[in-house]
């Protein structure tokens, strides 16, 4: 008497929320580790285990996918930021760590979520991926913004500065990497990066006010 075949596992039909969320999932990792003009939609396709039909069904267009996973990377940088603020690190600190050597290659380094953000923002980038690109910066901008603000209320940030301002700053700091390592000497551009770090957060420290010089009575 022959055994019964085991039956194949029946597979779980996913919700279109869970569908679409293992797209951009997918299509986040493709996009950061070959930029937008060769990431592909098959690619994406094919590491969800579906057609490139089921991809523009959920999106509508390359351009709407990358638009999608540009909106998702911000959401994700500004989570971060947030739980990054809410285990009480110095807001200096975190200034300090964010425009370091070693962070900073990081954002920039293929596969990371800073190709994103160079991508969508490129003076060639299609008008609905530098839509998305610019709005997501600007949520990062305000949220970075908003951090300087609460160092302001633990007295961590000087009360003076415009957190606004200096958000962009930072963030110019951050997206000049390439160009200082195409142009800075290559023995001392890690010290020099160092130094802009502790200069950046140095700025923002509060001064503590010194007391008056005593002059002895003439």
């Amino acid at each position: 008497m022959t055994s019964p075949t085991p039956a194949k596992p029946r597979r779980t039909r996913l919700s279109a929320q869970d569908r679409r969320a293992s797209i951009l999932d997918a299509a986040i990792k493709v996009f950061a580790e070959r930029g937008y003009q060769r990431g592909k939609v098959s690619e994406v396709a094919a590491r969800v285990g579906v057609t490139e039909p089921v991809v523009f069904q959920n999106f509508g267009s390359k351009a709407a996918l990358f638009a999608a996973v540009v909106d998702l990377a911000a959401t994700r940088i500004c989570a971060e930021l947030a739980d990054t603020v809410a285990t009480g690190i110095p807001v200096t600190t975190l200034v300090a760590q964010a425009l370091s050597p070693a962070h900073l290659d990081q954002m920039h380094a293929q596969g990371s979520l800073g190709v994103l953000f160079a991508d969508s923002v490129a003076p060639a980038a299609e008008p609905a991926v530098a839509q998305a690109g610019q709005a997501a910066v600007r949520r990062i901008a305000h949220a970075l913004a908003d951090t300087l603000r609460h160092g302001q209320t633990t007295g961590d940030i000087r009360a003076d500065a415009d957190p606004d301002a200096v958000a962009w700053l930072l963030l110019s700091l951050i997206s000049a990497r390439p160009l200082r390592l195409a142009a800075m000497p290559q023995d001392t551009r890690d010290h020099l990066d160092t130094a802009i770090a502790t200069m950046a957060a140095g700025l923002l420290t509060p001064h503590t006010a010194q007391p008056p010089t005593q002059h002895p009575p003439t």
